[in-house]
């Protein structure tokens, strides 16, 4: 496995065991009086803490980081306290070094083995010297008591030697050999990728690209072909024909269902039961529409001809600033027909004045 599943693994244990942690908090903040009771508690933990000392066993072992495994070991070494308290506990409260969890296993679904201690193997790294030595003086002690008999060591003759020494340099010359083949191969394939960039793609490539796409595509199509078939062949689908003929069929029925709706005229039904309620709305508006209007100019407005629609204009909706550019206009073409009839008045008056008799010159 990759680093980052062992990394993973750390992370993961580390929140099993943060909520073990606050677990007993909660838990053992007061002493339990019922014995059975209490050792259900500490197997409970006993067992869940193994589980999270092998979890942290195995990422530790398998780290490279220095600093991360560092982190873990300090962890590690917690649990395995941890653990080691419990199993006081439980001697101390059972008098007996061996301890019946068969129900304790049944209720977390575990295994007997999931209760075995195995040995770090930091452990056994770390004091390798050591125990490589109580391995050689317990031999001794057991050849001097005539316990063990001592193997005898023969010597290995001339040829014997000769074909290890020539096993060991055939393998020395194929390893350089394979680096050697190695290091051409990369300097090819550099160089050819360089070529490539430089000259642009290969034409084969090209071919085998189109090839590859059409190739995609034809099977697809197969595929739905053959799909087709098969869906016709149980029944669960319509050959096109039938499939045409089918939609044609229900188009024509919506067409039927359609004109039937339209030859039933709802209107003059509508007209009778809804019209004077809709007459009453729309007198009320109109004159709540001229009163408006009379606040506002003074006066009130004329009614619409029919040609712009009659009372049908009087409810297009209108923004302020269009109102104010039709009163501006209305005013200003009021203002010209003043204007226009005063100029008639004054003719007309003029045209009414009689003309001024001259003085007849004596002669």
């Amino acid at each position: 496995m990759s680093q980052a599943t062992y990394i993973k693994m750390w992370a993961d244990t580390q929140r099993e065991l943060d909520t073990m942690l606050q677990r007993e908090r909660e838990e053992f903040l007061e002493p339990e009086e019922d014995r059975e009771k209490a050792m259900k508690m500490l197997a409970t933990a006993y067992i869940q803490y193994l589980e999270i000392f092998r979890k942290l066993e195995a990422a530790h072992d398998h780290l490279i980081h220095q600093q991360r495994r560092a982190a873990v070991r300090q962890v590690l070494d917690g649990v395995i306290g941890r653990i080691l308290e419990i199993k006081k506990e439980m001697v101390a409260l059972e008098n007996s070094e061996c301890h019946c969890l068969d129900g304790i296993l049944m209720d977390l679904k575990r295994v007997p083995e999931d209760i075995e201690i195995p040995i770090p193997k930091y452990f056994v790294k770390e004091n390798l010297r050591i125990l490589q030595e109580r391995e050689k003086y317990l031999h001794e002690i057991l050849l001097n008591a005539g316990l063990l008999e001592q193997e005898a060591v023969t010597a290995m003759t001339l040829e014997e030697g000769i074909k290890v020494i020539q096993v060991a340099e055939r393998a020395r010359q194929g390893r350089a050999r394979a680096a050697f083949m190695r290091r051409i191969y990369l300097e090819e394939k550099r160089q050819s990728k360089k070529e490539e960039q430089e000259m642009g793609k290969n034409p084969d490539d090209a071919a085998t690209c189109i090839q590859k796409v059409w190739r995609g595509y034809s099977q697809r199509k197969k595929t739905e072909k053959l799909r087709e078939e098969e869906m016709i062949f149980l029944g669960m689908s319509l050959p096109p024909e039938l499939e045409a003929i089918s939609s044609l069929q229900k188009a024509n029925v919506l067409q039927g269902e359609v004109q039937e709706r339209e030859d039933l005229d709802f209107r003059p039904e509508l007209r009778k039961t809804e019209g004077p309620h809709i007459k009453e709305t729309l007198q009320d508006q109109i004159t709540q529409c001229f009163l408006e209007c009379r606040h506002i100019t003074g006066r009130f407005p004329d009614y619409p001809p029919e040609k712009t629609g009659g009372s049908k204009a009087i409810f297009i909706e209108k923004h302020p600033e269009q109102v104010a550019e039709e009163l501006a206009a209305k005013k200003e073409k009021e203002r010209k027909e003043k204007e226009k009839n005063g100029k008639k008045e004054k003719q007309e008056v003029k045209a009414k004045k009689p003309e001024k008799v001259g003085k007849q010159v004596r002669q």
